[in-house]
């Protein structure tokens, strides 16, 4: 998403590099979306994947309709929608069929059973394999899946975002359904890669959507990754890679989707599944996050309702 959207200024080429780099270390998911740029960000991963298509599974999503304004987020889930949508995906992406295809956000004026079944024939058809669904709540989840097998529900979960474990995760784990943890570094924070509003870009959606990243809640969390990085360094690894691990270590149900632009931080994500935390540096992790509570909501209040729908 941040190649193409969101997260200020990028750079196409160091974005393609950085896709391609992360194809060459052996990731094997790639995550996008429609609305990224918006559609920019399906043609950057289809040049990306040129002839490397059979090295990825291929995840894109439909369902959050652009408008001018940034703050506005209509969704749409009707039949008709959901179908144009998947051939615009594919021409974009320049494949013939994607692996993972979620319903971005649920569209509360139309019944699941109508998306979902939309979806299924997707399926049917070979240009879709598997459904997934993204923030949607655990009676939505159960009412799609009983349409068709759902095979993997994407939710925010990070140590600063853990409502997915009250009711979304038991759900999906009694239906067998896979976890995809998206924003797994607290939209870079936990990372350290920020200290203030001041280290963002004008442009950056965060300052302007994302509760946690206004004043008075950054400082406050900001501690939070400080206190993280200090457990961290006692375990010779970064604040990122902890936080990673923290997600790996949640289930081997659980796929974390950190994105980045940069090669560098890619290196140092991957490094993450390599690192084995013990039950006194989870205990260490979970007390840092108990002392310092994450302040501020996940989004910007009027798109709260499209959280776990």
């Amino acid at each position: 998403m941040g190649m193409s959207a969101f997260y200020g200024p990028a750079d196409d080429r160091e974005n393609l590099a950085t896709l391609r780099h992360a194809l060459d270390r052996g990731v094997t998911m790639l995550d996008t979306a429609d609305m990224y740029g918006p559609h920019t960000n399906e043609e950057l991963v289809g040049r990306a994947i040129a002839g490397r298509r059979d090295e990825v599974v291929l995840a894109t999503k439909f369902g959050i309709l652009t408008t001018d304004d940034p703050m506005a987020k209509p969704v749409r889930g009707d039949a008709a929608y959901v179908r144009q949508c998947c051939e615009d995906s594919l021409r974009r992406l320049r494949v013939d069929h994607v692996d993972l295809y979620y319903q971005h956000r649920v569209d509360p004026t139309v019944p699941i059973e109508e998306t979902v079944g939309a979806m299924a024939e997707l399926v049917a058809e070979g240009k879709v394999r598997h459904l997934g669904l993204s923030e949607a709540g655990a009676g939505t989840i159960r009412r799609a899946h009983a349409v068709h097998p759902v095979a993997a529900v994407q939710s925010e979960w990070s140590l600063w975002s853990r409502d997915i474990e009250d009711e979304v995760a038991p759900t999906c784990r009694e239906l067998g359904i896979g976890l995809v943890a998206y924003s797994p570094l607290g939209r870079g924070l936990l990372a350290g890669r920020f200290a203030s509003r001041a280290d963002l870009s004008a442009d950056d959606y965060r300052l302007f959507e994302q509760p946690r990243f206004a004043e008075p809640h950054i400082g406050r969390n900001v501690r939070l990754a400080t206190a993280l990085a200090g457990v961290a360094a006692r375990l010779g690894i970064t604040g990122g890679q902890a936080a990673l691990a923290w997600v790996l270590h949640r289930g081997g149900d659980v796929v974390p989707i950190p994105g980045t632009k940069r090669r560098d931080h890619l290196d140092e994500n991957l490094a993450a599944v390599d690192v084995r935390l013990g039950p006194d540096d989870l205990d260490a992790i979970e007390r840092a996050a108990a002392v310092h509570r994450v302040g501020g909501g996940r989004t910007a209040p009027e798109h709260a309702d499209l959280l776990n729908g």
